[in-house]
């Protein structure tokens, strides 16, 4: 096989347009893991080794997942077009009222949703055919691209390219209807075979060859990108779901693209995954910093309650610490949690406000709500996060 075919060719259909049929995994000749792909491969490594012991001296490891998977939601789905804010999602969730919010959020709680849901079934549910729908069906149901069943493997053909491109002038036809379930069925496969292909590389392989299948008629991409999390979940290379290359693939969009086009065109596999491992390396070093700062502020935070709150002390910390999962709290949400009179739950925010803790985002004299700034700002690169 000649490497211009390696990961599969064109084939002409009954409609006279031609469609990408892929290759089985692992490539044939194999991945030349040469010196500069073996540099880039102990880099991914290693940062991704950094970023798991990071974690795991974190007091919650947990407070930095809740905000992360959110990080990624916004920007995954940010690549495929939507204009809402890690502040827009954050404020959806807490029930927040913006009549300015895009109204696409709702694609972002869904993948948050998605991302939940496959984390949760993985013990019981191995990466699988049946695994990828349900997260489909989660991350498409009601929102823009209802229409295209979600949960259901695309029973027509779809296409790639710029607005008003056809089947026959597209950048990209992915495999007929009718293959889509034996080649997602030889994917899987190839998930849980054992074999000596480097963990980082196999899931560079995986992401790839998921993106030629194309088995939906919308949300591939965003589904592609939760199969890396969902795989070091599975294979306890991660502890927790931290690592998320959207950021990466977001920077560099336009290679992105072209490195997967030049694996259908040009068999170029070796270069998409040089690019990817430094995705890994890159996003693992940036997660890893975060970490550090969110234990920092934490417990710089920590002491200027203790020092300068004087009898609420106790329950500014228990506040504090609730902030992590949900930055967004108001007077009622103090009352319930510590079940404190209106008064002494409105002193206790005055005091978090005076303090530079909280932020107040409404602008209202009533039924206020305030934000814990510095900690969403930790995560706040992605645009429109500070208003």
């Amino acid at each position: 096989m000649t490497r211009q075919f390696r990961a599969g060719r064109y084939v002409k259909q009954p409609n006279h347009y031609s469609a990408f049929m892929p290759e089985p995994l692992p490539p044939i000749p194999p991945i030349n893991i040469d010196a500069a792909m073996q540099t880039v491969l102990s880099k991914a490594d290693r940062a991704l080794g950094r970023l798991d012991g990071s974690i795991q001296t974190l007091p919650d490891p947990d407070m930095f997942v809740f905000m992360y998977v959110r990080k990624e939601a916004v920007l995954s789905s940010q690549i495929e077009g939507t204009q809402s804010s890690l502040n827009d999602l954050l404020e959806a969730e807490a029930a927040i009222q913006d009549a300015n919010r895009p109204s696409d959020v709702s694609e972002v709680l869904n993948y948050v949703g998605a991302m939940n849901h496959g984390l949760k079934r993985l013990p019981e549910l191995p990466i699988s055919v049946r695994l990828i729908r349900e997260i489909h069906e989660k991350l498409m149901q009601g929102v823009r691209g209802d229409h295209a069943n979600p949960g259901e493997l695309r029973r027509s053909q779809n296409w790639i390219g710029p607005g008003g491109s056809t089947l026959n002038d597209a950048i990209f036809v992915p495999p007929p209807p009718h293959e889509v379930e034996r080649l997602l069925s030889d994917l899987e496969k190839f998930v849980h075979e054992e074999n000596d292909i480097p963990a980082l590389i196999k899931i560079g392989l995986l992401h790839a060859h998921f993106e030629t299948i194309h088995p939906f008629l919308d949300g591939n991409g965003r589904v592609g990108r939760l199969l890396i999390a969902f795989y070091l979940c599975e294979q306890k290379i991660l502890i927790k779901p931290v690592l998320y290359l959207s950021h990466w693939f977001k920077q560099h969009r336009t290679r992105y693209y072209e490195l997967l086009q030049n694996i259908r065109d040009r068999g170029d596999w070796e270069e998409w995954i040089k690019f990817f491992l430094e995705g890994v390396a890159s996003v693992s070093l940036e997660a890893t910093e975060t970490a550090r700062n969110i234990v920092a502020l934490r417990e710089e935070h920590r002491r200027i309650i203790t020092d300068h709150f004087g009898r609420s002390a106790g329950n500014g910390l228990r506040i504090l610490e609730s902030l992590y999962t949900h930055p967004f709290i108001d007077n009622r949400a103090v009352m319930e949690r510590l079940n404190l009179s209106f008064p002494a739950a409105a002193d206790l925010i005055d005091r978090f406000v005076e303090a530079d803790l909280l932020t107040e985002i409404t602008g209202q004299a009533r039924y206020r709500v305030y934000q814990y700034f510095p900690y969403v700002r930790l995560f706040s690169d992605v645009g429109r996060e500070s208003r």
